[in-house]
């Protein structure tokens, strides 16, 4: 039963940040303190376009919803989703079933869009972020969003963690073309075999083509944990970096200088990767790695949103 807020009720907002390799959600009270978070598995809304994918983003906000409900039921949600293309009836059933509450108050949007706002107001600056996916972001002062690349992993999506893996594999499998068994003179080859477990060809064949792009982007963590042993995996961390700058460059060009921010797990995966995209930029310009924070955001943007009377 839908619960119609009371005066000695606070009007909690419940944010949501889904990525391809987690979930975060954060529970905000009137004026934007923080009462709970916590995180999930990741998940996309590429995933609702079969079954299976559906089956897993409707148990992934079960578990979101029996981990924050303890700590309030929320009157407003603002989700920020991977890959939301603004169809959002049926997630908006599910949460509002799962929630307790009107699927009227239950708003979606492009995770990029809440992942901007932890950073920036609208109009001023540059968001590259880099997780799974890479893209640049901008919101103008009348609210449109523009981007750079973010147009999936499958095309593009240079400098993140799923392009990071791809470039890994096809570096140590072209080695192995021309001289087979060269990768036990490599750390990286040793730690990515390790990760998708075997050196044969058959294992990385699954681990790439049998599994979502959240799971894949993961081996990031392996190429980035020998990148101060082996200059292949250094030079593909660089060269990530010149992917986040192109980003950041080609929003500069279309709207003028603007101080940038790069944000994202995959460019916390090592220093290296900030410092060629710093190296990159032009000089003066107001540049910083932030943290994050978006399922914070995504709170307090909820809280913010108008209530929807109760049927």
């Amino acid at each position: 039963m839908i619960q119609p807020e009371s005066p000695s009720t606070p009007a909690l907002g419940l944010g949501i940040d889904a990525g391809g390799t987690q979930t975060r959600w954060a529970l905000a009270a009137p004026g934007g303190a923080i009462l709970a978070e916590g995180k999930v598995a990741g998940l996309s809304a590429l995933q609702m376009g079969t079954p299976h994918g559906r089956e897993t983003v409707r148990a992934t906000f079960a578990e979101l919803a029996a981990n924050a409900l303890p700590h309030g039921v929320p009157a407003r949600v603002q989700a920020g989703l991977t890959g939301f293309g603004g169809d959002s009836e049926q997630l908006q059933r599910w949460l509002a079933e799962l929630l307790h509450m009107q699927a009227a108050d239950i708003h979606f949007c492009s995770d990029m869009e809440i992942a901007y706002r932890a950073s920036f107001a609208p109009g001023e600056g540059y968001l590259v972020y880099a997780g799974t996916g890479s893209i640049g972001a901008f919101i103008d002062r009348d609210g449109t969003f523009h981007r750079a690349g973010g147009r999936g992993v499958v095309l593009d999506d240079g400098g993140g963690g799923f392009w990071i893996a791809k470039e890994a594999l096809r570096h140590i499998w072209r080695l192995e073309d021309e001289r087979p068994g060269a990768w036990r003179a490599s750390k990286m080859a040793q730690a990515v075999f390790d990760y998708v477990g075997g050196d044969d060809w058959a294992y990385s064949r699954q681990f790439i083509y049998g599994q979502e792009r959240g799971a894949v982007g993961k081996l990031a963590l392996a190429v980035a944990a020998t990148a101060d042993q082996d200059p292949a995996a250094s030079a593909i961390l660089r060269n990530a970096g010149r992917e986040l700058a192109r980003l950041a460059r080609a929003l500069i060009s279309r709207f003028g200088p603007r101080p940038v921010a790069v944000s994202g797990r995959a460019a916390e995966l090592h220093p290296s990767i900030v410092a060629a995209m710093r190296d990159l930029l032009p000089a003066g310009l107001d540049f910083s790695q932030t943290s994050g924070g978006a399922h914070y955001a995504a709170a307090r943007m909820a809280v913010e949103l108008p209530a929807t009377p109760a049927a």
